[in-house]
């Protein structure tokens, strides 16, 4: 399964007709991966910015990374060529925190999913890649999809799922979701029952995915649940646990797409 879903450097170069997005960001500088894209990316690569393309508006409650408007992020996708089944590939520089996020976006939407760069941007230099800094020209604009989200849920669906019992896992590292520490949202700690599965431990430090028994590992007895709800600060890393369950054969987990930031907003 994770070979179909991820691609390697070197088979990446080797490619010629998949659409290639550049997701690199930073929750800390919004315009550091427009700037990291401008100033070296993949050859083909087209930039998407977390905040303007792979998430909505942002209002009173829904989080800090609301999901895109379904047609306006479909017709993002036709501007640039990309038909339901056409081959996409993602990057980013951060374990497949943006990869992942375009990855589970375009899966919820109905597309092909993209195949993500194993170990990301590093990858790709490490194995000799020359990286371009012009951006390519944009692809001729097809017809977009009409579809609309499907696997995620509300803050009322959350509840909803809670009282069939479902599994609730925080995505977040384990001093946020202990509370002992919240450098994002103005309240610290972590929905009540949730488990704690930290987003990073589905790669090793060089941004590569874990094997099939270390991702088994990962989850441990939740991967028995019958039923699955993932959340992490605002619904963007928590798509790297779930791209990892996806791996592993579990593709009917749920995103609370508001997360932590939309959960304590009732508070």
């Amino acid at each position: 399964m994770a070979a179909q879903m991820l691609i390697e450097a070197e088979d990446l170069m080797a490619s010629s007709s998949a659409t290639i997005f550049d997701c690199r960001f930073s929750l800390a500088d919004s315009e550091f991966g427009r700037t990291q894209y401008l100033q070296g990316h993949i050859p083909g690569a087209h930039f998407l910015d977390l905040n303007g393309d792979l998430s909505g508006d942002t209002a009173e409650h829904g989080g800090r990374h609301p999901l895109p408007d379904p047609h306006t992020f479909a017709a993002l996708l036709a501007r640039h060529g990309v038909k339901r089944d056409t081959e996409v590939i993602a990057y980013d520089d951060s374990r497949f925190a943006g990869a992942a996020r375009l990855w589970w976006l375009m899966r919820g939407l109905g597309y092909r999913p993209p195949r993500l760069l194993n170990g990301g941007y590093q990858a790709f230099l490490a194995a000799g890649g020359i990286p371009e800094v012009t951006p390519p020209r944009v692809a001729a604009s097809v017809e977009p999809v009409a579809a609309q989200f499907t696997g995620y849920c509300d803050i009322e669906g959350l509840r909803a799922l809670q009282g069939r019992g479902a599994m609730l896992v925080d995505s977040r590292e384990e001093r946020r979701y202990q509370g002992l520490e919240e450098p994002i949202d103005p309240v610290a700690g972590h929905i009540p029952g949730a488990i704690n599965r930290p987003w990073q431990g589905v790669t090793s430090d060089d941004g590569k995915i874990r094997d099939a028994a270390a991702l088994r590992e990962h989850w441990g007895d939740a991967l028995d649940a019958p039923q699955l709800v993932v959340y992490c600060g605002s619904g963007v890393t928590a798509c790297v646990n779930l791209f990892s369950l996806a791996v592993l054969g579990r593709d009917d987990a749920t995103l609370y797409a508001g997360s932590w930031s939309d959960w304590c907003s009732y508070l």
